[in-house]
This record gives C-alpha cells, sequence and structure tokens, in this order.
C-alpha cells in the first residue's frame, strides 16, 4: 500500500485534480446512505420519498423524514478525508476541481470551496410555486412543510429520483473531468448515473483515474491506482 500511496503523491504533484466524492467519505461522519443499512427510515426507503410523486402525494412526510436527516447532517462533523481533500484545494490553487455527490455540505464545513454539487444542497430549498431559493439551516424545522412567502410549498433544493441534473453544474464537471491529468473517485459506489459516467470521461480524455474506496467498484476497471480503504485513512496520507 505504501508503494501505491507514494505513486499518487507523485502524479498529484504536477497538472490538473479533479476529486470527485460520493457517499462514503460522509458515511465515515456518520451520515445515513442512500443504499447502506442506516437507509431506512421508519421502514420507507430513501427511493420511496426522494421523489417528486411523494412530495406531490404527501409533503410532510417527505418534509419529516428531511428534517430528521439534516438533524443528524447538523450534527457531523468533517472527518479526515473532507479536511485533507481542502487542504489539497489550498495546496493547487488553480489546478483543482472538487465536484460531489452529496448535499451535506461537509466539504464547505471542511473548507473546501466552489464545490460542484451534482444533487444540490440540503441546506437550500426551493419554492414549488414561485421557484424562489434561498439558504435554510433552521434545525429542527418550525413548520412542516415549510412555506415560501409567496405562499407555495418548499422543497429541499436537491435532486430526487427521476430528475435531471442542474445543468450548469454537469457541464462543469464534465469540463472539469476532460481536463483532469488526475481523476480521484472517493467513496463512490460508481453505479449511480450520469454522475459516475464522469469517471470514464476523464479516463477517455487521458488522467490517470485513481480509485479510493473500502470496497471493490464497477470504476475500477478504468483505474490505474486502487487504494482500498476508507477515505479517512486514505486521503490524508496523500497529502
Amino acid at each position: 500500500m505504501e508503494r501505491l500511496i507514494e505513486g499518487v503523491r507523485q502524479i498529484l504533484r504536477a497538472g490538473r485534480i479533479v476529486a470527485f466524492t460520493g457517499a462514503g467519505i460522509s458515511a465515515e461522519s456518520h451520515v445515513p446512505t442512500f443504499r447502506g443499512g442506516d437507509g431506512l427510515w421508519r421502514n420507507y426507503s430513501p427511493e420511496s420519498l426522494a421523489t417528486a410523486e411523494a412530495f406531490e402525494s404527501d409533503p410532510r412526510l417527505v418534509w419529516e423524514w428531511y428534517d430528521w436527516l439534516r438533524g443528524l447532517i447538523h450534527a457531523a462533523q468533517p472527518n479526515p478525508g473532507h479536511l485533507a481533500l481542502a487542504e489539497l484545494q489550498q495546496k493547487n490553487p488553480g489546478r483543482f476541481t472538487l465536484v460531489t455527490q452529496n448535499i451535506d455540505g461537509l466539504h464547505e464545513k471542511a473548507g473546501s470551496r466552489d464545490v460542484v454539487k451534482l444533487h444540490g444542497d440540503i441546506w437550500r430549498l426551493r419554492c414549488t410555486t414561485c421557484g424562489r431559493e434561498g439558504r435554510n439551516e433552521q434545525v429542527p424545522m418550525e413548520h412542516l412543510p415549510p412555506l415560501c412567502r409567496c405562499g407555495g410549498t418548499l422543497r429541499p433544493a436537491i435532486v430526487w429520483f427521476g430528475e435531471m441534473l442542474p445543468e450548469d453544474s454537469w457541464m462543469r464537471a464534465v469540463d472539469a473531468a476532460g481536463r483532469a491529468d488526475v481523476f480521484v473517485a472517493i467513496g463512490t459506489s460508481a453505479v449511480v448515473y450520469p454522475a459516475a459516467g464522469l469517471v470514464r470521461v476523464a479516463r477517455e480524455s487521458g488522467a490517470q483515474i485513481v480509485i479510493v474506496n473500502p470496497d471493490p467498484t464497477p470504476a475500477d476497471q478504468l483505474a490505474q491506482w486502487i487504494l482500498r480503504g476508507p477515505a479517512g485513512e486514505i486521503l490524508p496520507r496523500l497529502i
């Protein structure tokens, strides 16, 4: 492992770096994952709640789940993996891009800046009537479901199952992946598309692919470097 660590250290010292994070890095901070055994809430699966149809059918139920999740995230702290990525960005100004599938804001809490968020931000709310969007960090929420000043119902400004990724964030991520010299996929199952396709975009554009994950992923076949272990243990050793 130490030889692999040193090899990745070497390639991180030159060229453009993209770090691409998934639920695994946040799970190390005790944020529940959609696909793990901790994904159920009151016997509901995330797939049954994180949809526009579920929200339209029972907005209060959906918001009770997000209010619970926001409480867990509010109490969570960035782990050494988050902190290492913030340090990597500070050491490589102008040539580092952080792309995340996570909605929890732990990267910013760790000190990362200008994070490309493919699936939105749980701390932002959007009106389903007028489209107005704003930040809300109230824990717990005072009213469920929360209402906009126009009277419309507010929803989390995140991407639900069946919805398109925000075009601006997606295009930024694709552009960064296509120009990367090193693409580091961290704590992602590499099965959620289109986001998982960024690994192939980077590989086909000539980037060195580094996988940091405790378990095998479909993206492993595209990687030149596989560091098997938790992000909180591996990433600090790379910096």
